[in-house]
């Protein structure tokens, strides 16, 4: 069942699972997943907990206490996510020794509200790397434009962080020179760059999602023959562009001092459109120093029947750029694409995070005590 799972790890890929619940920790779900199906670190967003808190059990006695308390809804939030993150963490903490603490790890994201103020998601970082309190943790922070400044400051502060909703070429090559500026930030301060990692979540299913409906509206042969094309490429030239920088003189300076690449994580891999295998993002974005972070139905289907044949990023390049410039040639913009992409993802979660606001407050207020 899972020899596709563990010639993926072969391949260099790190298997990450792309959801949290208290239900997954609890019932030793989390730890079966470990144990069976090579997954060696946990990712969440607002809509993975929005889902779980909604519509999970094992809250209610955590949310009953809180009411007691008459917490803010916000401390609440703050409470159960970072409970469920903690306790991710301890179950994945032997992976996180055994693999020097390249992988093992969880992240959990910024208050998505804070997308456009650096110094609040900085503040937030700090404070979320507090209270979870484990070393294993990434801190999600979102590849916005105020989101740069805050990723450098964060890494200069020795906290590991994991850059979301990355979209564009132009935006990973920027979040890499603020990773970069981060760990020569905490080189300067004397921090011990080996302790310090990051990943780059670099979106797949959605780039296609979004032009392949922009190819339908064109309607002709030839947008229809690039439907499904142009994620991979997107993905596979953000990987040239790692390998690039990773190998650049200014790498070599840190890399001397036991800094940590930064590796991709393709994230998104779910695919969207039935007409596509559903293995497609894991099996066609194989290469080693990555990461693929899936949902647990992907995570089965790759498992079930994944054909995990080598690397398949190495030697794409060229075809890659064609297809991105097929696409632009039809009048499909590139730029506006990622842009809207990256406006969509930060008010999704955003939305996510403002029902879990709403469902939770019910929540509390059902369970208040009656007073006297």
């Amino acid at each position: 069942m899972t020899d596709a799972l563990k010639r993926l790890s072969e391949e260099g890929v790190a298997i990450w699972l792309d959801d949290l619940s208290r239900k997954r920790i609890t019932s030793g779900n989390l730890a079966e997943l470990i144990d069976q199906q090579h997954v060696v670190g946990v990712t969440t967003n607002p809509s993975i907990f929005q889902k779980a808190i909604s519509h999970g059990d094992g809250y209610e006695q955590q949310l009953a206490d809180l009411a007691a308390r008459k917490v803010t809804v916000d401390e609440a939030i703050r409470m159960i996510t970072t409970a469920d993150v903690r306790d991710a963490a301890d179950i994945l903490r032997p992976v996180f020794e055994a693999t020097a603490g390249q992988d093992g790890r969880v992240s959990i994201e910024v208050d998505p509200r804070l997308a456009h103020n650096t110094t609040a998601t900085v503040a937030e970082a700090k404070q979320l790397a507090w209270l979870v309190d484990r070393p294993n943790t990434l801190i999600k922070i979102p590849a916005t434009k105020a989101g740069l400044p805050a990723i450098t400051e964060v890494i200069g502060k020795g906290i590991s962080v994991n850059v979301t909703l990355i979209f564009s070429l132009e935006r990973y090559r920027e979040v890499m020179d603020a990773y970069l500026a981060g760990l020569e930030k905490a080189k300067a301060a004397g921090l011990d760059l080996s302790k310090i990692h990051s990943v780059a979540s670099f979106f797949v299913s959605r780039v296609d999602s979004e032009i392949d409906k922009r190819l339908d509206a064109l309607g002709t042969d030839e947008a229809k023959a690039l439907k499904g094309k142009a994620a991979l490429a997107n993905a596979r030239l953000a990987y040239e562009a790692f390998e690039e920088v990773f190998s650049s003189d200014r790498w070599a300076a840190l890399d001397k001092a036991q800094a940590n690449k930064q590796r991709p994580l393709w994230a998104s891999t779910g695919v969207k459109d039935p007409a596509y295998k559903d293995t497609l993002y894991v099996v066609d974005l194989v290469a080693p120093g990555t990461v693929n972070t899936m949902p647990e139905a992907t995570l089965d289907a790759t498992a079930d029947h994944g054909e995990i044949t080598g690397n398949t990023i190495a030697g794409t390049y060229d075809q890659s750029r064609t297809e991105i410039a097929a696409v632009e040639k039809l009048g499909i913009s590139y730029d506006d694409v990622v842009q809207v992409l990256e406006d969509e993802g930060v008010d999704k979660f955003e939305t996510s995070w403002n029902d879990l606001l709403k469902s939770t407050e019910a929540e509390l207020q059902r369970l208040a005590p009656s007073e006297g």
